[in-house]
């Protein structure tokens, strides 16, 4: 399973509302295989259904622009991109994004 969580790092606050996109990679193409929109916590849970995932090489796309456009703050990074591996898929990949209108970072979280 893979999920993820936004925090806002300026505001001390979970990032809601921001639409977000998981793609995998098949020998050089990327397939759309799940998304959705923050939740109140920052949350989103539903990117894959519960339960295995396929091994491989995948990307976790934010449209942070929009989110900063919504509060009238002026974002650097209209969009946030992170690439990660999948190795064994029954594990939980869970991959926060820690948020700031001029910079971000990410980890593997649990």
């Amino acid at each position: 399973m893979i999920t993820t969580h936004v925090l806002d790092t300026s505001l001390g606050r979970p990032g809601a509302n921001i639409a977000v996109e998981l793609e995998r990679d098949d020998h050089g193409v990327w397939h759309l295989i799940g998304g959705g929109v923050t939740d109140a916590d920052g949350r989103l849970r539903t990117l894959t259904p519960q339960g295995p995932v396929t091994p491989g090489r995948y990307r976790i796309r934010f449209q942070t622009g929009a989110y900063f456009s919504a509060s009238n703050v002026a974002g650097f990074f209209p969009l946030v991109e992170i690439q990660f591996t999948v190795a064994d898929a029954d594990a939980h990949y869970h991959v926060p994004l820690l948020l700031s209108p001029y910079g971000y970072s990410t980890y593997r979280g649990s």
